[in-house]
């Protein structure tokens, strides 16, 4: 019996130790690479497809390009266009000829600018800043090789609108860009509620010299009902007139004084 036990012990360490040797056999190695190189495949689909799902993703995205396009060149307008003016600021790039270059350039009540080698200036006023460039080339033509210069609007300060009427603050204010009635109500504080918006005018000032009405329905570009399409141009006035409330307002305002008036008299 002693025996059987022994030999049943040496056997079952037997198995052991092969069990262990064929575990760290080349064999078992390869079949454990195998598995394991057949994984990344799989890992690669899933990235092919996520690759896919971000492209399709990206096509969805609307292009806001041509929007952007469409505002830029709506406000490029304005600059391109303006005609510059006493207070506003501009600055000359000669190209490779720094020292021709200024920057921060106030145009004078004058209109006349000072530049180097010009020494009786170059009157700009009245002019757009690409008509001023031309100047300047032709000018500097006589000292400079192909002169390249650029001129740009840093600042606007000459083009000047008003609000007047039953608005939140009626004044002159500077025309720094593109400007629809609607917006320009809204920066003077927009349209009181003793405001009539349905016959809100622009004077616009003629060649003649005369001030012409151009009505505007306010209410009904507030409804979408109407396209906020007309523009100020430098000198306009935007005139909102009251309506029944403001009269209302004045007959109510009198109330007081009448009162005070009947106590003063002794009554009647």
């Amino acid at each position: 019996m002693k025996k059987l036990l022994t030999q049943t012990i040496v056997i079952t360490f037997a198995l052991v130790i092969t069990a262990g040797t064929f575990a760290q056999s080349p064999t078992a190695t390869r079949q454990r690479r195998t598995a394991s190189d057949a994984t990344p495949p799989a890992a690669t689909d899933q990235s092919t497809s996520g690759a896919a799902e971000l492209s399709a993703g990206a096509q969805n995205i609307p292009d806001k390009s041509a929007e952007e396009d469409e505002i830029l060149q709506s406000y490029n307008n304005f600059f391109t266009t303006y005609k510059l003016g006493p207070e506003d600021i501009i600055s000359i790039a000669v190209f490779g000829q720094e020292r021709y270059s200024k920057s921060g350039i106030k145009i004078p009540p004058s209109g006349r600018i000072s530049l180097a080698l010009i020494p009786d200036g170059i009157f700009v006023s009245g002019k757009t800043v690409d008509q001023v460039s031309e100047l300047i080339k032709k000018r500097y033509d006589e000292y400079i090789r192909e002169p390249q210069v650029s001129v740009s609007l840093d600042q606007a300060g000459s083009y000047r609108y008003s609000v007047i009427g039953d608005v939140g603050t009626p004044g002159i204010r500077l025309m720094t860009r593109r400007l629809s009635v609607t917006e320009a109500l809204a920066e003077a504080g927009g349209v009181l509620q003793t405001g009539d918006k349905k016959k809100v005018y622009v004077l616009r000032k003629q060649v003649n010299g005369n001030l012409t009405p151009i009505p505007v329905n306010v209410a009904a570009i507030y409804r979408g009902q109407a396209p906020d399409s007309l523009y100020l141009l430098p000198g306009d006035q935007v005139v909102v007139p009251g309506n029944k409330w403001k009269t209302f307002d004045k007959i109510t305002s009198f109330l007081p004084i009448l009162s005070f008036a009947r106590i003063f008299a002794g009554g009647f």
